[in-house]
């Protein structure tokens, strides 16, 4: 909601929490429903390409609502492909990578995005496709390109993985920032006059003046 709140006219891809849409196919068509109806986004992203995320798919692309697919590196995974590591280096991987893209596609997938995988192997799968894909470590044959934007900006302290470029690293300036408040605020130096109101000197003598009299009362 905040976000659909303040977006124009970009699109809202809300990316489905894990066991919100693998459960059953009611599952996920109550909860995508509600990302949809009530969250205001535009369209939902589910990772994988098992059966189940296919029927999946399908089912909630039946109804109405668009669905952008994920291969490669998916998170909600990321312990069953043995951590947080590029995915589709060998043959066998990348041939299932290749067919996987073109299952989503068939089963009702707008757009694709294509995380942490050779750049070769995206540009494969992304002359292959007719929809969109989009990068994130996939390599700059992609379609599109998407970072998350504490990556980007340099904030949060995590160990980056190589896919990420950081425009800017605003965790030092924060972090100077902050410091230098909480010390200007022990030293009583903020907040000074620059930072302050105040009443006109007239009105602050009619105050006190005031006070004193309701104080003897």
């Amino acid at each position: 909601k905040a976000v659909s709140r303040a977006v124009k006219s970009a699109l809202i891809v809300a990316d489905m929490p894990f066991l919100s849409y693998q459960i059953s196919k009611e599952d996920a068509i109550r909860n995508a429903g509600k990302l949809i109806k009530e969250g205001g986004a535009d369209a939902v992203k589910v990772e994988g390409a098992t059966k189940r995320v296919l029927q999946i798919t399908e089912a909630l692309v039946d109804i109405g609502i668009p669905v952008m697919g994920h291969l490669g590196l998916t998170p909600q995974t990321a312990t069953m492909l043995g951590g947080y590591k590029v995915q589709g280096k060998t043959l066998a991987a990348a041939e299932k990578l290749f067919y996987q893209a073109g299952e989503l596609e068939r089963s009702g997938a707008f757009a694709m995005v294509l995380e942490c995988m050779p750049d070769e192997l995206s540009g494969l799968i992304s002359e292959h496709l007719k929809i969109p894909t989009i990068g994130i470590g996939g390599g700059v044959l992609c379609d599109g390109q998407v970072l998350v934007l504490h990556d980007m900006l340099g904030i949060g302290g995590r160990i980056s993985p190589k896919f990420v470029k950081k425009y800017a690293l605003l965790e030092e300036s924060i972090g100077k920032a902050v410091g230098a408040y909480l010390s200007e605020v022990k030293e009583k130096k903020f907040p000074d006059r620059e930072h302050s109101y105040s009443i006109q000197p007239e009105e602050l003598k009619k105050l006190k003046r005031s006070l004193k009299i309701k104080k003897r009362r």
